[in-house]
């Protein structure tokens, strides 16, 4: 990159991270800075960044940092691996950034980048790499972000008057958005498999090649990033809102995960030569499952982060509501797919809002404490999963997942006292903010009628 800059071809550089609702936010140094200052030093930045709502808003009760504690800096330090060249904005490259105190140089450990990488490392020393790949679906809409804004989001206009999914025609007229996407996201190094229409009005899937848990989450990071900025240059808008509509499809980031030998080259998930395979499940397999099952209820909030997330988790809607797993059943939370070397599983849980950090941290924590604790996995579900009735439920509301957060000792186990009050903070905030509001919904219910 040095010779890109020097030779005028890179003059902007972004130094990012992501905040605690998976947004990436980041200074643009110029390249002449980046150089002279920056590549060794890094970029400070405010701490309320990883501690603040949607809105930018600072949230109270924080114990990392506060209005009592001045709300400090913290040093945004380049991880070499991740460079890459956005052909969307001109003269632009993005690193991604681990965060560090300006003062003892540790990493900020309440950083999502940091909480994925302490999950990454607690499987390394039980022998294991993880491989995780994801499928986050969003909907593209006519409207301009500002036009959307100015109507207050209603009476917005999908892309596609009809259902899209597989649909070859709709797609073609689509084209000009998302093969921008797919063709910008190659060249920025986010491997792209395919791109689909899905099963919303306007509603549209882009799969990406699995690889490790970091790099699949900055990938994620870019891809949203990407979609947003490449359809507001093109006078369009997307939402990875995880339900934007009663009426329609919500929006999911299905989670694929396995582990592998340290070196990548075994795949420890294939059990078809092991005595104790269970439906080509080798036994750490069994255990991993195990365990993302019994963290399902504790860990939703990883997974559905808003208010908005569990309007999604609906019956017979393509989002979960019970937590089994099934042989290639999409009515569950998990779904045993892949066979060979690419046997994994599909967690179905997350929605497409989820911060891809915390949700693949989510998983592998999950996986990992079924591994320490040799949990037994029971027998998968067959049927219609909407309608079992002996089965564990998806929480339906923020409510219920904060309590069940709270009160996790696996949570606690898993991430450590911090992250888990951390993130118990983040999301009691979210529902308060939520609590303080007059909604479209109230008014229209009981400005005359009461």
């Amino acid at each position: 990159m040095e010779a890109k800059i020097r030779g005028g071809e890179i003059d902007t550089v972004l130094m990012a991270f992501p905040d605690l609702q998976g947004r990436l936010v980041a200074k643009r140094t110029t390249g002449r800075f980046f150089l002279q200052s920056v590549a060794d030093d890094g970029t400070e930045n405010c701490d309320y960044l990883i501690a603040c709502d949607m809105d930018n808003n600072p949230v109270p009760g924080y114990r990392f940092t506060s209005y009592e504690t001045g709300y400090g800096d913290m040093l945004a330090k380049a991880d070499w691996d991740t460079i890459r060249v956005i052909p969307w904005v001109p003269k632009t490259a993005m690193i991604m950034c681990d965060l560090f105190d300006v003062t003892t140089r540790e990493m900020v450990e309440v950083a999502p980048r940091t909480i994925l990488r302490r999950q990454v490392e607690a499987a390394a020393t039980l022998g294991y790499l993880p491989m995780v790949a994801s499928e986050i679906e969003f909907f593209l809409f006519k409207d301009t972000y500002d036009e959307a804004h100015d109507k207050g989001y209603r009476d917005l206009k999908p892309h596609s008057p009809w259902l899209e999914d597989y649909h070859v025609l709709q797609t073609t007229k689509d084209e000009y958005i998302i093969g921008q996407l797919r063709r910008n996201l190659e060249l920025a190094g986010v491997p792209v498999e395919f791109s689909k229409g899905e099963a919303g009005r306007g509603q549209h899937e882009i799969n990406l090649d699995y690889t490790t848990a970091v790099e699949m989450a900055d990938r994620n990071s870019v891809y949203k990033t990407g979609a947003k900025e490449m359809a507001a240059l093109s006078g369009r808008s997307i939402s990875f809102m995880a339900k934007w509509d009663m009426n329609d499809a919500g929006s999911s980031c299905h989670i694929h995960s396995s582990l592998w030998s340290p070196d990548g080259g075994t795949a420890l998930f294939d059990g078809h030569h092991d005595d104790d395979a269970v439906h080509g499940m080798s036994k750490v397999f069994q255990q991993y499952l195990a365990g993302l099952i019994a963290t399902s209820q504790e860990f939703a909030l990883l997974w559905a982060p808003t208010i908005n997330s569990y309007k999604r988790f609906q019956p017979n809607s393509w989002a979960p509501t019970g937590i089994a797993w099934g042989v290639d059943n999409r009515t569950l939370g998990y779904r045993l797919v892949g066979h060979g070397k690419g046997t994994r599983v599909e967690c179905r849980i997350p929605g497409s809002d989820a911060n891809s950090y915390l949700a693949f941290a989510g998983t592998l924590a999950g996986g990992l404490y079924g591994i320490r604790h040799q949990l037994e996995l029971a027998e998968p579900y067959v049927g219609n999963g909407y309608d079992a009735a002996d089965i564990p439920r998806i929480p339906w509301n923020m409510c219920d997942a904060i309590d069940l957060w709270e009160n996790s000792a696996a949570a606690k186990e898993c991430f450590g006292d911090d992250v888990h009050h951390h993130i118990l903070t983040m999301a009691k905030g979210e529902w308060v903010a939520f609590n303080q509001a007059v909604t479209d919904w109230e008014l229209r219910r009981y400005w005359e009628r009461v």
